[in-house]
């Protein structure tokens, strides 16, 4: 494989505009393993394709389709032909419960190609419930092309896993690189922030994510994390590097009502940075 790889999944804060700045700030400090403690749709693996990896999501299901993917991308394939794109055929494919671990991974990659805007959500049941997003929205580019056969050879240097963050970090040790992008919200910059980010990832969390970088850094490893651009997560990682990325919102079609939001980029070197406190 020369050259980065796409991404074959859509993941809601998924890094693909950014994917290459962060590559060229691993890079220089990866001697050991690359860590992933927040996977989601992978796109900094994909664009540095390391040697060594250790790829790390909370969500079950995503694993599981890499992991299918990995295994049998052909198979995969096979099944995700076999589902039609229409409204009628995306809400029983919606409601179904596959066994087989290549059926839920052609499921997954189906819904997360033909839903509405490409989101993932889940209801209270844990139970997938974005809308149809209509027929041009369909799965073809992945049957089509060698995108998957690809992600397999790349994912074959790597062990996923299914698990918290914070045991993935706390095995990160001198010469390996972690990269950390959790669940947030760049929309509430202001005095909604932590309230409205503590349904997807809160601020215990927050805290827990800070001081997990730290230890690793003063254990030798470089730390990069990416992050809302709020004041509290900058007094969170006071004696860190920052820099503030930003993008254009695509979250309407409208181009005349899309807006540029902010995120922030955390770089924590290693063994130099000192013990902290929290603010």
């Amino acid at each position: 494989m020369n050259g980065p790889l796409v991404p074959f999944i859509k993941w809601p804060g998924g890094k693909r505009w950014v994917a290459a700045r962060i590559a060229r700030l691993v890079t220089p400090h990866l001697a050991g393993t690359y860590i992933e403690p927040f996977l989601g749709g992978g796109a900094v693996f994909f664009h540095l394709l390391p040697k060594r990896s250790v790829l790390v999501d909370v969500n079950a299901e995503l694993i599981g389709t890499y992991r299918a993917v990995r295994d049998d991308p052909s198979g995969v394939i096979r099944l995700l032909r076999r589902h039609p794109v229409t409204e009628e055929a995306y809400y029983r494919i919606r409601q179904s419960e596959p066994k087989q671990r290549f059926a839920r991974a052609a499921r997954f990659l189906y819904l997360n190609r033909t839903a509405f805007g490409g989101i993932y959500r889940l209801n209270l049941s844990g139970k997938f419930n974005v809308p149809y997003g209509g027929g041009e929205r369909t799965a073809e580019s992945l049957c089509s092309t060698d995108t998957l056969s690809l992600a397999s050879k790349a994912l074959r240097k790597a062990r996923l896993q299914i698990g918290d963050f914070e045991p993935a970090i706390e095995a990160a040790g001198a010469g390996d690189v972690v990269y950390c992008d959790p669940t947030y919200t760049v929309a509430h910059d202001n005095n909604g922030f932590v309230r409205y980010n503590e349904r997807n990832f809160s601020w215990e969390d927050q805290e827990r994510l800070a001081d997990a970088a730290f230890r690793a850094a003063r254990r030798g490893s470089m730390v990069i994390v990416t992050n809302a651009h709020h004041s509290s997560l900058r007094r969170l990682y006071r004696g860190a590097r920052f820099e503030v990325l930003s993008r254009t919102s695509s979250v309407t079609p409208q181009s005349e009502l899309r807006r540029t939001v902010k995120e922030l980029l955390i770089r924590i070197d290693p063994i130099q940075t000192p013990a902290r406190r929290r603010p």
